[in-house]
């Protein structure tokens, strides 16, 4: 199924995006984990892209496991970093084979060894020649796009951000998601400019619970995420204590995600990073209004 079709039902939705092993040592947890979220009968579940390309190999495996076996939608990531033409055609072809209507495609995070590398030599430098390439290959996939409420960390501006969003939609990116944000008033003018400039395609805001302290330098790092007082508050209180980290953590995201359901944004993805405990609070929290 397709996820856009998903989307534009209107009604209220709540998915989850989990992430391949990061070592071979590690699949099975990794995949009973993502078994675990997919018990919970999501809307739709991503599947992300190892760093540099390094795990991916698992992407579609865990996908395909998700969407045979639990009957939840999948959405397959594939990135530009360290993909060929040759590459990327084969993975399309190996998601297309699997029954998998739905990709995500994007720049990639960049390891301390390609942030080194000659980026001109790439066969996709962007994610919006990633984009036109799988439209080309099949213009029936869905494809999903990311994009910045607080500006990419690349970009000069905001501006300069949005319009390079706008030529990734242009492709045919039929929905975007977020990066993950802690203050739900940055979406809500991004959103503002975003159609402005003549995007309407459907955003599905990202949320990450933060649910120990660690989590946030990383956040940080990632995304340049702007973290509100009262965020901060909440992290120099129960960050020492890991179980009132996590279930203040849990009701945070939660908070943000009922305020984003009561401003009339239906569809909402979250981070799970994996922990089908922390999808299962959320999911609970939230059951009488995405019934």
């Amino acid at each position: 199924m397709k996820i856009i079709d998903i989307i534009k039902t209107g009604k209220p939705t709540l998915s989850f995006e989990v992430f391949p092993p990061k070592t071979d040592t590690s699949f099975e947890s990794v995949k009973t984990a993502t078994e675990e979220i997919a018990k919970l009968r999501p809307s739709f579940m991503s599947v992300t892209y190892g760093a540099g390309g390094g795990t991916s190999k698992y992407t579609l495996e865990i996908a395909e496991n998700i969407k045979k076996n639990y009957g939840v939608p999948t959405l397959a990531h594939l990135t530009c970093v360290s993909s060929t033409k040759e590459t990327v055609k084969e993975r399309i072809e190996a998601i297309k084979k699997a029954g998998i209507q739905n990709i995500m495609a994007l720049r990639g995070d960049l390891t301390p060894e390609l942030e080194k590398s000659d980026r001109s030599t790439w066969d996709y430098r962007h994610a919006v020649d990633l984009v036109r390439e799988i439209k080309q290959a099949d213009k029936n996939f869905c494809v999903a796009g990311a994009c910045y409420p607080e500006i990419h960390p690349e970009s000069e501006n905001q501006h300069e951000d949005i319009k390079y969003l706008k030529e990734k939609v242009d492709a045919g990116c039929d929905f975007l998601t977020t990066q993950m944000f802690f203050d739900n008033n940055l979406l809500y003018n991004f959103l503002y400019k975003i159609r402005e400039a003549g995007i309407t395609v459907p955003i599905v805001p990202g949320i990450m619970p933060i649910t120990n302290a660690n989590q946030v330098e990383r956040a940080i790092k990632l995304s340049g995420s702007f973290m509100p007082v009262r965020f901060k508050a909440l992290v120099d209180k129960f960050g020492h204590n890991p179980d009132a980290m996590r279930q203040a953590g849990i009701a945070y995201a939660t908070d943000q995600i009922i305020d984003l359901y009561a401003n009339g944004i239906n569809a909402i993805h979250v981070y799970s990073m994996n922990k089908p405990e922390v999808a299962a609070a959320i999911q609970s929290n939230v059951s009488e209004i995405i019934k």
